[in-house]
Order: C-alpha cells, then structure tokens, then sequence
C-alpha cells in the first residue's frame, strides 16, 4: 500500500510518499511560500540529492498539483500515474471532542472539521484546503484526517477543564484540547520498544521541544494531562509564543497600550517567547550562540525554557505517581545536548541521573539513574501514514463484513421451495451463469436475489455456476 501524506499550512504543503510494506519513505518535500512567485519546491526521492525548483505557485491546487506532477516525473518521480497512490492522510490541527482517533474524511467529517476553525482558525481552513483539493484532483482516492488534538481525547475532566464557569465549557466548548498528540503518541510507542516494556505499563513524560513545545503525561499509553491547551499558546515558553501567562495580562495590556484583542493576541503568539526575551530570535540554536558570547538576554531566555520545561517534568511527575522515563524530542528536544542537560538538571530525586557523554553524544539514552531519560527521534508523516493504513483496512473490512452480513439476509430470506426451485434451475442449464439464473429464479419467485447471495448458496450446496 502507497500513502500520500501531506501537511497543509497557510503557505506551505509539506508531504511524504510512504510505501507502507517496510514503512519505507520513497519521496519527500516541501513546497513553501505558496501565493508568491517566487514559491520554492524542495524534493527528495529516497536516498537521492534534494533537488530544489523554483516556480509560480498561486495557491494550494497548484501546489498539490505539483507534488503530484513531481512524484510522477519521469527521470525523478516514483510512480508512473496517481493510480498508484491507494490512499491520502492530511495532519489535521484540531479536532475538538469529535474526533479521539484518525478517521476517514467523508462529508460528515469534513464539516465537523470545517466547525472546528473556530477553535483553530490558523491551521484547520489550510487543512481542509488540502482534502478538498484532494477530492478533486485525486477523485475516489480515499483520505483520512489524522488530528493534533485526538491522542489527548483521553485526559479526565480534572486535567482538561478549566475553573471557569461551567456553562463556557458546555456552550463554547472552552477546555484543553491539548497538540502535538500525533508526535507524543509515536514517541511513546518508540520509547516503550526501546525499554523493552510494554506501552500499557509505563508512565512516562514527553517532551516535544520544538519552535512549538509541549509536554505530555503518558500513563499506559493514554495522555492524562499536557501542556498546552484551548491553543497551542499555552504551556511552555516557546520560540514565539509566550506559554503560560497570568490572564490579568491581557486586559491590563488592551487597557494601558490601547491593544485590540487581535493585537494582543498577535503579541502573545508572534512576539513573545525566546524572540521576546532576547528581542533578537526564536531560533535556539542562535539563543545558545549569543549566550555563549555573553549576551545576557540571550541566556535568560536559555534559562526560562529550560526552567519551565523542568517544571512540568516535575509536575507531571506528580500527576503519574512516578515515572519509568523522560523522553526528548523535536527539533530542540533531540539536537540540543545543553538544553536537555538544563532540563534535566536537579531532578536527582526523581531518579533520573544524568550521563553526561550519552548526552552530548546525542545517544537514545542519556541517563545513568533507575529513572531512564532518552531522546527519540519523532516522526509524525509516518504515524500519520500508520494510521491511514490502519483506518483504511478497517474500512475494506467493514465493508467486506457489511456485504457478507447482506449475502446473509438475503440467504435468510429464502424459503425451502425457493431453494429446491434454485437448484432446478442450476441442473436446467449449469452454464447458464450467475446473472441469468438470478433473472429465471427472480421471475418464478417474483423476487429479485443478488448474484452474490446466488453464488454463495450454489457454493454451500457444492454446486459451481459462471459469474
């Protein structure tokens, strides 16, 4: 089985093309600053060199369309025509509590997806761009939506909820939803083969530390509470977004600043952070760069990441009842050795000691303790594509079952005179065929039975007949 997956954002598509037997990645991409004709795509077959074009794309039809065109290029693709594509998985922001688990799109899904812009208005409308451009130019090809927010379906009302009245939560439907779900669900799973254990008896917490960062609590596989919440603002202090702020911020601001709520919503989410506190990036490559070249700004920004993601590990810690393992992943979480070393930092007492070399090695296990601290690369494309097989056999399945089910009401229905009247027309005429014999026996019993459930009973009765 071959899986398309993309990732549709505001300006950009990101894809993989997966072959689903050994999970190998046989292309890869991205397509980004569509709308400008200066857009760039950036494509990868298997092993080979990335190739980089420049070229005009006008929206996201354009841009499917050229990845589609790119994967079946004649000296660089890697299928002769779409037909070989047997299904599409899109990342989906967020799903609100509609959706616990990956699902195929119908019209159905699409409009509870459509309902949920409200909450993720930024990511959900690119989403849906990229299953309706789908359904046009790869007509009849399945799609499954795989959501951010499913894997964190599984937090009790005590996590998600917030104190606010009740009522808001029941009309409005303002709780935490909670990211990254697609990421910390692979990480996990990984994390469990590399202790040998099975998932369904860990608690463990991940740590997805990227320009977006979040932290989960995973206990037998099922989130019980992370990090960020109603948005993806909320939780750890992140490349630009602020994390977790006194509420009372942002009236104060809207009152002495004469902010608009878009305004301070575009503070929040576009100029705080790493960027905020060092007012010169949200890039922690350079944050750790200037530190080291003293820039006092740049360190303190080092320091409050890494003391806010110290801090859930601690509380997360709390909420699980103990921990087997931290787990570190993303961009930040599996490339930085002096961020995980600071994270990690003081939690002696939780078991978890640090190995100093693993760690700058860049090892999958960084720790020394009874407490394992590890770092795992993640891989949403590919749990992404995981689940698109995993929805679409469910469905051939469910299919094959519901015509089996059929056969056999129709079977039902058949008295023993129509039976005894079957087989007398079979021995009249055995080469007559399935569609002709169901005509006959449709005109003598005035009742019409599928060619199916005809053939399903000659079979039983150890008869055989033509289609």
């Amino acid at each position: 089985m071959k899986i398309l997956v993309l990732n549709c954002g505001s300006s950009s598509v990101k894809f993989q093309f997966l072959e689903m037997e050994g999970e190998v990645v046989l292309a890869r991409g991205l397509v980004e600053k569509i709308g400008s004709t200066g857009a760039l795509l950036r494509y990868k077959r298997g092993e080979a060199k990335e190739i980089r074009e420049e070229t005009e794309v006008p929206n996201h039809e354009a841009a499917i369309n050229l990845v589609l065109r790119t994967l079946m290029h004649s000296r660089d693709g890697v299928i002769a025509s779409v037909d070989e594509i047997d299904g599409v998985g899109h990342r989906v922001v967020h799903g609100g509590e509609a959706f616990s688990a990956s699902v195929l799109v119908d019209e159905e899904v699409r409009a509870a997806i459509e309902r949920c812009c409200q909450f993720a208005p930024l990511h959900n409308p690119h989403n849906l761009k990229g299953i309706d451009v789908c359904g046009h130019l790869l007509k009849g090809k399945p799609q499954v939506a795989a959501f951010d927010t499913a894997f964190h379906q599984t937090m009790p009302p005590e996590s998600f909820l917030y104190a606010i009245p009740y009522g808001l939560y029941r009309k409005l439907g303002i709780r935490r939803y909670g990211f990254h779900g697609t990421s910390h669900k692979i990480v996990a799973q990984r994390a469990a083969q590399e202790l040998g254990r099975p998932l369904d008896q860990l608690r463990l917490i991940t740590c997805h530390l990227g320009n977006g960062s979040s932290v989960a609590a995973i206990r037998n596989g099922r989130s019980i509470d992370t990090s960020m919440g109603f948005t993806p603002l909320e939780g750890l202090m992140m490349g630009t977004r602020s994390g977790d702020l006194d509420p009372a911020v942002a009236p104060y601001l809207m009152q002495r600043e004469r902010l608009s709520a878009e305004e301070v919503d575009g503070l929040l989410n576009k100029r705080s952070g790493m960027l905020g506190i060092s007012e010169a990036s949200n890039d922690m490559r350079e944050i750790v760069e200037g530190m080291d070249a003293g820039e006092e700004r740049h360190g303190l920004a080092f320091r409050m990441f890494c003391h806010r993601v110290r801090k859930y590990i601690g509380a997360y810690a709390a909420a699980l009842g103990g921990i087997d393992a931290v787990v570190f992943t993303a961009g930040i979480g599996e490339n930085s050795a002096r961020v995980r070393a600071e994270c990690l930092r003081g939690l002696g007492f939780l078991g978890i000691e640090l190995d100093e070399q693993a760690n700058l090695k860049g090892a999958v296990r960084i720790s020394r303790g009874p407490v394992q601290a590890l770092v795992v690369p993640t891989n949403e494309e590919l749990a992404i594509a995981r689940d698109t097989r995993e929805v679409l056999g469910r469905t051939v399945h469910a299919a094959g079952a519901s015509r089996e089910e059929a056969i056999d009401r129709e079977l039902a229905s058949l008295d023993a005179a129509a039976r005894r009247e079957l087989v007398l027309l079979w021995a009249a005429d055995p080469e007559a065929g399935l569609e002709r014999l169901g005509q006959r026996l449709s005109h003598k019993l005035k009742k019409r039975i599928s060619a199916q459930a005809l053939g399903s009973e000659l079979s039983r009765l150890g008869l055989r007949a033509e289609p």
